[in-house]
């Protein structure tokens, strides 16, 4: 087990240059005494470990000084194989590259090692897009990533819900979520979303920006995700659901609604409980998501959507009891 630690703490210490004691405590899950006393064993091996004090200090690996890999484990040579995804390297124009550093790990792995790696990308493929949707291939893509790898600024065209608008933006970081690119970008102070598919024009400058060393662009997306589904979920409704109404209710809802998501533990004779349901803005948004339920779900509160469930489906009946009549 001190193994493999001492192992993480020095391919940790190689990938990021200086690291302080808490975060490589937080990062092999032990005290903070113990790194220091694990630091101290890979000293005494001869490796070059170095700590630096003040503020902005860590341990850091003598400059130069790196480490092989041969210490990979079976799980690790499988996951590293896992994690190349051929549609979204080749949309940024990385498949090449991720194809040859792919050949070239292989070739660098000991034996018992590569007939792993290769049994792991001939049985599994990850395919990025949800089901009935096609992955974007955003024309200006490729752009953007040139210049968020350059720290340069970008002029853009964006095509929003309400307009067209030009914005010029500091790119900070590229997220895919179910096949469609977001790009994060700063404006002035405020770090804002765009879907790089509604980009109609982008055009690099030479001017380069300062990027911030805080952001982190996985907590920027989970807290702007978080937010939006929020925005896009702020009330609630009263809802019967039949056992049929609840199975569905939670296969067709997204994460987010599903975990707020409260169903009574008490059933009537026929097995119905009652549900509150976070909804949309509107009645008409909250009715087509309810609506997938059919006849297993009944709308209790509030009664203005009550009320837009019973002139829809009305409506809808009105309209199939035409049809079959003129056939």
């Amino acid at each position: 087990m001190r193994a493999s630690r001492l192992l993480s703490i020095l391919t940790t210490l190689q990938a990021r240059g200086r690291v302080t004691a808490p975060e490589l405590a937080e990062a092999c899950e032990v005290s903070v005494r113990t790194i220091y006393r694990d630091v101290d064993a890979l000293s005494a091996a001869g490796i070059p470990v170095y700590a630096e004090r003040g503020a902005g200090g860590g341990f850091r690996l003598l400059d130069g000084y790196r480490v092989r890999l041969n210490g990979l484990s079976l799980p690790e040579t499988d996951a590293l194989f896992l994690a190349g995804l051929p549609g979204p390297a080749a949309a940024l124009g990385l498949d090449g590259a991720m194809s040859a550093a792919q050949d070239k790990l292989v070739a660098a792995l000991p034996a018992a090692l590569r007939e792993s790696a290769t049994r792991m990308q001939a049985r599994f493929h990850l395919d990025a897009p949800g089901w009935f949707g096609e992955a974007e291939e955003p024309q200006h893509l490729r752009a953007i990533a040139d210049a968020l790898l350059a720290d340069r600024l970008i002029e853009i065209r964006y095509q929003s819900w309400r307009a067209e608008k030009r914005r010029r933006v500091a790119p900070l970081g590229l997220v895919l979520k179910g096949g469609n690119w977001y790009l994060a970008g700063r404006v002035g102070d405020d770090v804002r979303t765009y879907r790089v598919a509604r980009i109609l024009d982008c055009a690099v400058q030479s001017e380069s920006f300062a990027r911030s060393a805080d952001f982190d662009l996985g907590a920027y997306w989970r807290n702007a995700t978080e937010r939006l589904e929020a925005e896009m979920h702020p009330r609630e409704a009263t809802v019967r659901l039949s056992p049929l109404g609840i199975r569905l209710l939670e296969a067709l809802t997204q994460p987010y609604v599903k975990a707020r998501l409260r169903i009574a533990d008490d059933a009537d004779a026929n097995g119905w409980r009652t549900a509150t349901i976070p909804i949309g803005t509107t009645d008409w948004h909250a009715a087509a998501e309810l609506l997938r339920l059919g006849p297993e779900a009944e709308v209790l509160a509030p009664q203005a959507l009550r009320a837009r469930m019973t002139e829809l489906t009305q409506t809808m009946a009105e309209r199939y009891r035409a049809s079959a009549h003129s056939n």
